[in-house]
């Protein structure tokens, strides 16, 4: 997308009069949802609302997972754009939607691309979270980490980060690992399961047969 174009949503998601102004996010996600994502945290930077536009956000996606009929409604291509437009900004006003929120909801609804709604709030989540020097880090183990375990674990991965940056740890389990961890921290990606392992040794062992 062209910096004409992405100032053009800007503007759309914005009242403010120096909207075509870029304020870039702290991280960059690439795509249609990244995009629509980084007009959003321009403009909710602009004006001082970020907090309370993740914040509505977050609670629309839990709505939309709660509510079947507003899910259908969201996904359902057959609805004419404009009613799906009018519709998201009468529920806006309803619930008192800040205006930044409001208007994604309208553009995206208007550019007929609702279905990619969830996209673009977890990706102003990932924004936000590096807005506020989040490492976001997830550690996948054969049999779930024990305190000691998990604080030593910590420990180990905070050496890992700057000064005012904090660990977002997430831990999740896979039988299917065998043995060891697989570790993902931001966009860097370390395997040290056992089932890795075997899987190389049977690679090479089938290699020489």
């Amino acid at each position: 997308m062209s910096i004409f174009k992405t100032n053009m949503m800007i503007r759309s998601l914005s009242t403010s009069a120096t909207a075509a102004q870029l304020v870039k996010p702290p991280v960059q996600v690439f795509g249609l949802e990244g995009r629509y994502a980084s007009a959003l945290y321009s403009a909710a930077s602009k004006s001082k609302t970020l907090d309370a536009v993740e914040k509505e956000l977050s609670q629309f996606q839990q709505n939309i997972k709660s509510d079947a009929k507003l899910k259908e409604f969201i996904i359902n291509p057959t609805l004419k754009r404009n009613l799906k437009a009018d519709a998201l900004k009468a529920v806006a006003t309803k619930t008192n939607l800040s205006p930044t929120t409001s208007n994604l909801l309208g553009l995206l609804a208007e550019n007929g691309r609702l279905d990619k709604l969830e996209s673009v709030i977890n990706a102003f989540k990932i924004m936000m979270a590096a807005h506020r020097g989040e490492v976001t880090c997830e550690v996948v183990t054969a049999k779930p980490l024990d305190q000691a375990q998990r604080q030593n674990l910590e420990a180990a991965l905070k050496k890992f980060l700057k000064g005012n940056e904090t660990l977002q740890l997430t831990a999740k389990v896979d039988p299917a690992l065998i043995g060891g961890m697989v570790v993902s921290i931001d966009d860097k990606y370390v395997d040290m399961s056992v089932a890795s392992k075997v899987k190389k040794y049977t690679e090479l062992i089938s290699a020489t047969v």
